[in-house]
This record gives structure tokens, sequence and C-alpha cells, in this order.
């Protein structure tokens, strides 16, 4: 879903016709593999703590696979990660290093301290400019895209706990939500996530056409763009009430809105 997301971000920059397809289709490579490596090394991480809670659906929890498969997996897509990503150029290369750093660090440690969200927010913000690092001259994005992507991130990690908060409490994980949630409640982990998806959804909707200079949709896609903020928004109060995984995929749900909204506007990324 985030190599799909990003790639359609540097379609929406021009990347069709600014660059060749092979190298779109390099790109969607490096990141697929990026993100590869991020779950598998999750998945190694977790092994323990997932057959403890008795989660099934992993394959290493289950015994389905070993530890050291799944481990060199993630690291052959690490190296493939970059290889690939120099092979498209250095600044492509440098933008992967915090989006896959982020998911990493996450995996190493992070997740079980109150700094959870920042590896979030460090993995998900830079995707724009990971998108337009293939353009020529390697523009930088604005920054209410870079916002709207860690916002985005920073709630889709919200939600993404939800289903794992008590047994993420058992076993001692002691990330941003956890933390919220054993201070307050459940529900004020739903709500902040809420807020933080909606606001990023209103940065994409909005933000682009707010300069004196930006020429801001009319007619139909100003349709398209209320009409996909709208949905954005009744998918995140979805969020505040569902169960099990279905909060996360509505995360990624208004991700993929976000991104249409954004195309169908006009908008310039750069």
């Amino acid at each position: 879903m985030i190599t799909g997301i990003t790639v359609l971000l540097a379609v929406a920059a021009g990347a069709l016709t600014r660059v060749s397809i092979e190298i779109l289709i390099l790109f969607a490579v490096a990141v697929l593999a990026g993100q590869l490596s991020i779950g598998w090394s999750n998945d190694w991480a977790d092994a323990t703590a997932d057959a403890a809670s008795g989660r099934s659906g992993k394959p290493v929890a289950d015994g389905a696979l070993g530890r050291t498969t799944v481990l060199v997996a993630a690291l052959v897509s690490l190296v493939l990660c970059f290889g690939v990503g120099l092979a498209i150029g250095l600044v492509t290369a440098a933008w992967l290093v915090p989006v896959v750093g982020g998911g990493w660090a996450y995996n190493a440690g992070l997740k079980a301290t109150p700094w959870s969200g920042l590896a979030y927010v460090v993995g998900f913000a830079p995707l724009p400019g990971l998108a337009v690092s293939i353009l020529p001259g390697h523009p930088l994005p604005r920054p209410w895209a870079l916002a709207a992507a860690g916002l985005l991130g920073l709630g889709a990690h919200f939600v993404n706990v939800l289903p794992d908060l008590a047994a993420d409490r058992a076993s001692g994980v002691r990330g941003l939500p956890q933390v919220l949630a054993s201070r307050w409640t459940e529900l004020s982990v739903r709500v902040v996530a809420l807020i933080l998806l909606i606001v990023a959804s209103a940065l994409v909707a909005f933000a682009p056409y707010a300069g004196a200079s930006a020429s801001e949709p009319t007619g139909p896609r100003r349709a398209l763009v209320l009409a996909g903020f709208a949905v954005a928004v009744v998918l995140g109060l979805s969020a505040l009430r569902a169960r099990g995984r279905t909060p996360f995929r509505c995360a990624m749900a208004i991700a993929a809105i976000d991104v249409v909204m954004f195309t169908l506007g006009g908008g310039d990324l750069t």
C-alpha cells in the first residue's frame, strides 16, 4: 500500500512524462524492497512476543518460518532497496534512508518507548520528497506535503496498535499510544488518531491552493477534492469505532484517497 501511494505521488508530480518508465519501475522496486525489509524485520524482532501472546497469522510466530529465514529475507531486501536506489541516483538513495531507517529503528526498540511515534513520522514524512527525487533536478517537496505525510504516519501508528493494546501492556511495550491509553483510555488513542488523519487530509485538500500564486481548482475538480475530503472524514470516523485491523486499513485508505484527491485537484507537489 505504501509503495503504491509513493509511486502515485511520483506520477502526480509528473514522473510519467519527465522520467523513463524504466526509472519509474526501478523506483517502485526500491520502495517495495524497503517496505518488505521493514515488515520482515518486524516479524523477526517480534517473533518471541508474538508467539507468547498467541498472535496468529504471522508465519514466524506460528512456527511456519524460522527467525533466521525471515531475517535473511529482510537483509536481502534492505540491500536490494539501497542498491536499486543508488542505481537511480544518490538523491533517491538519500531520501530512502529516513523512510526505511524509521521503520528499522521502530523495530529495533523505539516501539517500546514513548518515542515510538517519532519512527512513524520519520518514516512517513519524507515520502513526498522520495517521490519527487526521481524527477530531473531533484526538486524539493512543499512543506505542507511533508507535514501531511508525517501526520498520516503518526495517525497510522495510533490506529495500528489498537488491536494489540492489551498484549502490549502485558509485555511491557510503552510506546506513545500505549502510554496515552494507560493514562487515559483506549478512546483517547482513537480520538488522537482521528484528529491526525483528518488534519492531514485537510492539508492535502486545501494547503496546495493557499498561496497567492496558487490556482484553486474550480468546477468538477473542486467538487472532486471536496468529495475526497468528505470520504476521508467518513473513513476517519469509521476508524474511531472499528475493531481489529479495520482502523489501520481505514488509515491506509485515507492516505490513498489523499493522493488521488491531490492529483485530481491539479496541485503542485514541488
